[in-house]
């Protein structure tokens, strides 16, 4: 590649990342900058590539304020905070890492319904705080024959909905359209699928086209018996109407990776033994993350080789 290609990081990457990019790319690390700005008018001119996470995003601003910008490398399978519209029309590709995060995502997904249906975290409570030694815990939930949703049906969804459907669950989604080769009922309405279902889990993409797509309308027609688990993204949810109708005991249970605010978490969730909370770990398995780290640089390495990149994002 000869010279080594200057990189704007936008966000501190995982350490293989790190290490990886730095035996053959020249990082400017914009998170570290006291004064973003300052470092943005010395580097602008020199950056050829972006490398940020899912959450993170790169907006239509800042590929402005860089002018040699050709290439952004997404640590994460969602980009919703990435202006691809117009990355595209101004011939700056884009790439994330899917495939290498489905399994593991969808099995966060199973684990948090178990866990939350299962009531698995307040049964460990129940026997480390000596209540099993005056009686019985109550009974919980099953999902074995009973109706789930599952919200988006791209590969997370698809192997979300496949685990479920392998335990028992009577799998039913919602998505923008059907798709003819998937075996589960399609329901075009996500409020009548949530009236319908027991529960609904969560695997759409981010972004402004979902935001809110589970809005108070649809925890509502969950009703008190119902229950929400998400492993998408926060801003899918109201997150206010979801706060209230857990409070108000209007839904019967949430079981949350994802937040509004994050790492923020509203603080009326910690105390209710109704929700099982996780700190987006739904790819945090060791393998899963060094294989999304290799595939972000992966993408840098075959874009500046000038071939065609592993895992393109098109608008």
């Amino acid at each position: 590649m000869g010279e080594k290609p200057e990189l704007l990081e936008l966000m501190q990457m995982p350490p293989r990342v790190a290490e990886t990019m730095a035996g053959r790319y020249k990082i400017h690390a914009l998170w570290q900058a006291a004064d973003k700005q300052a470092m943005l008018a010395n580097v602008a001119d020199m950056i050829t590539g972006v490398v940020t996470m899912g959450h993170g995003g790169c907006t239509a601003e800042l590929m402005k304020q860089l002018p040699s910008l050709k290439m952004v490398s997404v640590f994460g399978v969602g980009y919703d905070g990435v202006d691809v519209a117009h990355a595209t029309a101004n011939d700056i590709k884009v790439s994330n890492t899917p495939d290498v995060l489905t399994d593991e995502v969808a099995n966060l997904a199973v684990g948090l319904t178990l866990a939350l249906t299962r009531e698995i975290p307040k049964a460990d409570s129940y026997v480390r705080e000596g209540h099993w030694l005056k009686g019985e815990m109550p009974f919980n939930r099953t999902i074995v024959n009973r109706p789930v949703g599952v919200v988006g049906m791209g590969r997370i969804g698809r192997a979300t909905a496949d685990r479920l459907a392998a335990l028992g669950a009577d799998v039913s989604w919602y998505g923008p359209r059907p798709k003819p080769n998937v075996p589960y009922p399609f329901d075009p309405d996500i409020a009548h699928l949530a009236a319908n279902m027991d529960g609904l889990v969560l695997c759409c993409p981010g972004g402004p086209v979902t935001k809110h797509l589970v809005n108070r309308a649809v925890i509502n027609a969950l009703g008190p018996d119902g229950w929400l688990v998400n492993v998408a993204r926060g801003s899918v949810v109201e997150e206010d109407a979801l706060v209230e109708a857990l409070l108000g005991k209007r839904i019967w249970g949430a079981g949350l990776d994802v937040f509004a605010h994050e790492p923020k978490v509203p603080s009326a969730l910690l105390d209710l033994d109704n929700v099982v909370l996780q700190p987006h770990q739904a790819s945090a398995t060791v393998a899963t993350r060094h294989a999304m780290a290799d595939l972000v640089v992966e993408n840098l390495d075959l874009f500046y080789a000038n071939k065609p990149l592993k895992t393109p994002v098109t608008s």
